[in-house]
């Protein structure tokens, strides 16, 4: 029986009136989607029990008019791994008044090491709680001001579309919220699971999680210039055929030294970082330019075609023919 909770993810979604029902349905839904992918491939893979949580069992009614029924109130409710904090249509600060137990109940839970992730307005209830003071957030364009007045000691980052502190996820759209999602599948379940979701819920081209957030004490941001400055060469000389050895030789470091250092700062080795990056530039390239296949090949150093769409099979599972055309039907309205 141990084993068997020990192999879940409790998740719990606050309810409460006037919240936008998407902000629960769609990362119910694609947590559910990141699961049964996961299971597929691995019957011991963790397992979601997802819980709806209002301040009491009253029915919610959301802007869509539609009724949500709680599975639990705050006294009962398990402790949950992850909370969700549903944005709101309207001014907060009527809300915030009406729910001040389930505020409380926020604070408990993130102090007994619960992970909030808060959608726009939602935001306010973590504000509100007091868990964000000194650290960064977001919110709604709309209401940047205002929470700028109401929260002073909160660290607002408007130009961010998500921010990460401390087991707190702050997003400022509803497409924010689905990417720390699939952030979170990621982390559960792996990247096949992750990328499974994200091609499955947005075919559009978006920037990877690390390049939208603000995480606090992170960056390039780590506090070895030496690597910034060569993360800064790679990325402005995707085309070059340097070897990894040759590269240290140019920035006078070892290799063995430099591999050590660079996965001490960036959590990849520099084959791993300049592998990524090329991939995003590819991307962009594909989905924004004219460039041919192999001309976008060429740009990010590769010799031929071929070895581009190795490189999208291995990590994307599809050709560069095909995600271009994926894409482009998003990106461009058909004349």
């Amino acid at each position: 029986m141990n084993a068997k909770k020990l192999n879940r993810v409790k998740v719990a979604l606050m309810l409460y009136d006037h919240m936008l029902s998407t902000s629960v349905s769609l990362p119910v839904e694609m947590l559910r989607a990141g699961e049964a992918f996961a299971l597929r491939k691995n019957k011991l893979a963790k397992r979601l029990s997802i819980e709806m949580v209002g301040e009491d069992l009253s029915p919610v009614i959301t802007r869509a008019l539609i009724k949500l029924q709680p599975d639990f109130n705050i006294e009962l409710a398990s402790k949950p791994d992850f909370i969700f904090i549903p944005s709101l249509w309207r001014n907060p600060r009527p809300l915030l008044k009406k729910y001040p137990k389930m505020i409380s109940w926020l604070k408990n839970m993130w102090q007994k090491g619960a992970t909030l992730v808060g959608g726009g307005t939602g935001v306010c209830f973590m504000a509100e709680s007091g868990v964000l003071n000194n650290h960064p957030a977001t919110t709604h364009w709309h209401y940047v001001e205002q929470f700028k007045r109401d929260y002073p000691m909160v660290t607002l980052k408007p130009d961010f579309f998500i921010t990460q502190s401390d087991r707190m996820y702050c997003a400022a759209s509803l497409n924010a919220l689905a990417d720390i999602v699939v952030h979170i599948i990621h982390q559960t379940y792996g990247e096949e699971a992750a990328q499974h979701v994200e091609r499955n819920f947005s075919h559009e081209i978006r920037k990877p999680y690390e390049e939208q957030r603000y995480l606090e004490g992170g960056v390039d941001r780590h506090p070895d210039e030496l690597i910034t400055q060569i993360q800064f060469w790679m990325r402005t000389n995707l085309s070059s055929t340097l070897s990894i050895n040759k590269l240290a030789n140019k920035f006078s470091i070892s290799q063995r030294t430099f591999t050590r250092r660079f996965k001490a700062a960036t959590g990849n080795t520099p084959l791993e970082y300049w592998k990524k990056v090329r991939l995003e530039t590819a991307q962009e390239l594909l989905a924004s330019s004219n460039l041919s296949i192999q001309e976008v090949a060429f740009q990010i150093g590769f010799h031929d075609q071929a070895n581009l769409t190795r490189l999208f099979k291995q990590t994307l599972k599809i050709t560069p023919r095909s995600y271009r055309a994926t894409v482009r039907k998003k990106l461009f309205t058909q004349q």
